[in-house]
């Protein structure tokens, strides 16, 4: 079996092998695409084509829509001409499960795949017209935080190259916007659905940078600026999308391979994006969007995507960020670099680190957890420690979650520490394993693992300055530690608060002098905590 349009015609192969193949008319559903196109989405990597691909491809066979979705990509040509036109814009789509089963499919609600740059005149006057269609609805993004951004030198050479010969994604689709403004005005919603914190409200700032620069010049209107200052016409739906979609891993390579599947090589491209015909992805997703769109949208809450307000968004956010995941993300992973883990997974074997990120969440994090209303906070949780992080087939390791933790701290712990200060209701006693784990990352800037000998730090922009204040500081040396941690806990920036003058200030001490009292002290500390 290969990936393209004539191979799908025996069904039986495909059947056989257990990957289930798309039940619409696929070239009818691409010429009524290109007739009437109502999703264009920028960035056509993994995570687009194992998510919200895949669940637009999910609406076509409900009969709920016919179109599907028009792709350009401004970043990495290469994926157009490597992965996307050798496989007539299919993809194969493996869902890894946490059982160590996968499920399979053919996903091809991608109508056409273009690179988005006037320097490919063909495709871009493709992506003109789809942009200027009446019935366009939406235009989503996976380009990366730093695609929104206006900052880079090699963007403000392109504002200056104005609407015609620009080559920025930010710069591209601002442009689009405009050829849309000047063939009627029509409405749209712009949609970021980056992972990043009000992603919306960062595309809006950027289009509206490179608009109003080209207004100042007299490129574009004053009318053009209105237009996309009216949420009646434009809007900038905030978003908040949570899925794992990795590398394509040699395992699912390998397993695609026995089941008959022919199209496994994977590209590595000039600009390091690792990609193949298949996309792994773990089973869990989450996509909540702000439901602000001013020609319409499609029906994809019937397929599990949240559309609520802005404050919901927020608030599911906030859930994640400082309860349900990236706490419990953070709190194994510096732990785990210290036990001499590799493998997030490989984690979740040990009894000690599961009821460690069990009770942060559950019991310390839950009682000031942001609630939306539309997930269940605990229901997440259990996502996440069942089917999630025991995930076997996710090659995440501890050592890359470590990175920047000195930037994570505040939002994820914290927040929660805060929020116990401030209602007299709660009790500190509560809180057990949330000061371990920030004593525990100042242990772990020894670069000593539990077993006394030396590891790599992962990345973290205060790494140096941080090391700095334990410098003369062994493993074995006996307290008291204050000269060494006391200019750490008093960094607000790092912790959130100032820990020194916190009544947590014991808690956290004795932890790490419990941490530091030898070899086999992280796991003797870890144990006792969670007993």
């Amino acid at each position: 079996m290969k990936l393209c349009l004539e191979d799908l015609k025996n069904k039986s192969a495909w059947e056989k092998a257990g990957i289930k193949l798309p039940s619409f008319d696929i070239q009818k559903m691409r010429k009524a695409t290109e007739e009437n196109c109502r999703w264009i989405h920028f960035g056509a990597g993994n995570i687009f084509r194992g998510f919200p691909a895949a669940r637009m491809q999910d609406l076509i066979e409900m009969g709920l829509s016919d179109t599907g979705i028009i792709v350009g990509e401004g970043f990495d040509y290469q994926i157009i001409d490597d992965i996307y036109k050798p496989f007539d814009n299919l993809c194969l789509m493996a869902t890894l499960k946490s059982d160590a089963t996968v499920d399979a499919r053919v996903v091809a609600s991608v109508a056409a795949a273009y690179k988005c740059s006037p320097a490919f005149a063909e495709d871009y006057a493709a992506l003109k017209k789809a942009f200027v269609n009446p019935k366009l609805q939406m235009v989503s993004f996976t380009i990366t935080e730093k695609g929104y951004s206006t900052i880079p030198g090699y963007v403000k050479e392109d504002i200056e190259r104005g609407p015609e010969k620009c080559s920025t994604i930010i710069c591209m689709v601002t442009s689009l916007a405009y050829e849309r403004f000047k063939a009627g005005a029509y409405p749209f919603a712009f949609v970021s659905m980056d992972n990043c914190s009000h992603n919306g409200e960062k595309l809006q700032a950027g289009v509206m940078e490179v608009a109003k620069a080209w207004c100042e010049k007299g490129l574009v209107s004053k009318e053009f600026i209105d237009y996309l200052s009216d949420p009646k016409k434009v809007s900038f739906p905030w978003s908040m999308i949570d899925k794992i979609t990795p590398r394509p891993h040699a395992s699912v390579q390998e397993l695609l391979k026995s089941k008959g599947f022919e199209s496994v090589d994977v590209v590595v491209t000039q600009r390091n994006t690792f990609i193949a015909p298949f996309v792994n992805a773990e089973e869990c997703e989450y996509l909540v969007i702000e439901d602000c769109f001013p020609n319409g949208r499609p029906q994809l809450e019937k397929t599990g995507i949240y559309f609520t307000d802005r404050e919901t968004v927020n608030k599911v956010e906030r859930m994640k960020v400082c309860t349900c995941l990236n706490p419990l993300h953070t709190a194994m992973s510096v732990m785990g670099c210290m036990l001499g883990y590799e493998k997030i997974s490989d984690e979740m074997k040990d009894e000690d680190i599961v009821k460690y990120i069990k009770r942060i969440g559950y019991v310390e994090g839950m009682p000031v957890v942001t609630d939306p209303g539309i997930i269940k906070p605990s229901k997440f949780i259990d996502d996440v420690t069942e089917r999630r992080l025991v995930n076997p087939f996710m090659p995440d390791t501890p050592q890359r979650i470590a990175t920047d933790t000195s930037q994570k701290l505040a939002i994820r712990f914290g927040e929660t520490v805060k929020a116990y200060l401030a209602d007299p209701s709660l009790s500190l006693d509560t809180l057990k394993c949330i000061p371990l784990v920030q004593a525990s990352w100042m242990r772990y800037l020894l670069g000593v693992d539990d077993n006394g000998n030396a590891f790599e730090l992962s990345p973290d922009p205060l790494l140096e300055s941080s090391k700095a204040h334990l410098e003369g500081l062994k493993l074995g040396d006996e307290g008291p530690y204050d000269k060494y941690i006391r200019p750490l806990m008093e960094n607000e920036n790092i912790f959130g608060l100032n820990l020194w003058t916190s009544p947590l200030k014991d808690k956290v001490i004795n932890a790490f002098a419990s941490m530091m009292k030898g070899p086999g002290a992280v796991r003797k500390t870890l144990h006792e905590y969670v007993k």
